[in-house]
């Protein structure tokens, strides 16, 4: 029997991407990537209240993006058409995650909205589905969906999952919205990385070949990462804003986040092994 009910707290955490490398780029104007996604202890948080009738309807709307254009109504609404199911439901979405910060927010409420409404409404939809679902809602939506941590390649929708060691991470917030459009239509982002198979990664491996045009187009992305440089290796996350660093254990990360600088904001967290509603449909 499931634990997870009606009254529960669906959690939708943050992703890291460990590396981020533009190897090409498709005809269709489309980058081609390769990435390590890695999923923390920290992120938004759903719950989910059947209705009377068929609606979706979003409590808690955000300032500035319509009902029609947010993801946890669009992905709702998407497993409704897709399923034929009838059933009706409010999102109630304690928003944790910055938009435009890289960390994967809007994508991971997206998921957890798949994922739990396919749980709640007994749809049986398989995990592969929900993927394919997921792609046509945004790139970063499926790697929630798959679950794992793991080596992403293509647009990044195809994955190899990875273990990896025990970690807990820092994370910074500028305090800026970095569209990842305006990233990627930079002329001078580098687009030739070259490929490596999965197997080849390693921890430490590559950069995000994002960060530099971020960190020119916006000040306070690398006014973050040269504070946070001072302690270890840092590096942006998706397509910015975020910053982070690695370290082996909580306490190392506390000591560097209580140093934080008066108007900076930051977290830590732990890494994840897998997504905390893994187990929640069949492959």
């Amino acid at each position: 029997m499931s634990p997870w009910h009606w009254d529960s707290c669906w959690p939708a955490p943050a992703k890291l991407n460990l590396f981020l490398h533009v190897v090409g780029r498709r005809a269709d104007g489309y980058h081609l990537l390769q990435t390590l996604f890695r999923f923390v202890d920290f992120g938004d948080a759903l719950q989910f209240s059947p209705r009377a009738d068929t609606d979706v309807v979003l409590a808690t709307p955000l300032p500035g993006v319509p009902a029609e254009s947010d993801l946890t109504v669009r992905a709702a609404r998407l497993l409704q058409a897709e399923s034929g199911c009838r059933q009706g439901v409010t999102i109630t979405l304690e928003k944790r995650l910055p938009m435009g910060g890289g960390l994967g927010g809007g994508s991971s409420d997206a998921a957890t909205v798949l994922l739990a409404l396919n749980h709640l409404w007994g749809l049986g939809l398989s995990r592969e589905r929900l993927q394919v679902l997921g792609l046509s809602l945004g790139a970063d939506v499926p790697i929630f969906i798959y679950g794992r941590n793991a080596f992403a390649e293509g647009v990044g929708e195809t994955f190899t999952s990875v273990e990896l060691p025990a970690a807990w991470y820092v994370v910074l917030e500028p305090p800026v919205q970095v569209p990842t459009a305006a990233i990627f239509r930079t002329p001078h982002l580098r687009r030739d990385s070259p490929a490596i198979a999965a197997c080849d990664w390693h921890p430490g491996f590559g950069a995000n070949d994002l960060e530099p045009v971020a960190a020119e187009l916006y000040p306070a992305v690398a006014e973050h990462i040269g504070w946070l440089a001072a302690y270890a290796h840092v590096r942006m996350t998706g397509s910015g804003a975020c910053v982070f660093a690695e370290f082996e254990c909580r306490r190392d990360a506390e000591a560097v986040l209580a140093q934080l600088p008066r108007g900076m904001r930051g977290w830590a967290a732990a890494g994840l092994a897998a997504h905390p509603l893994i187990g929640l449909c069949a492959p």
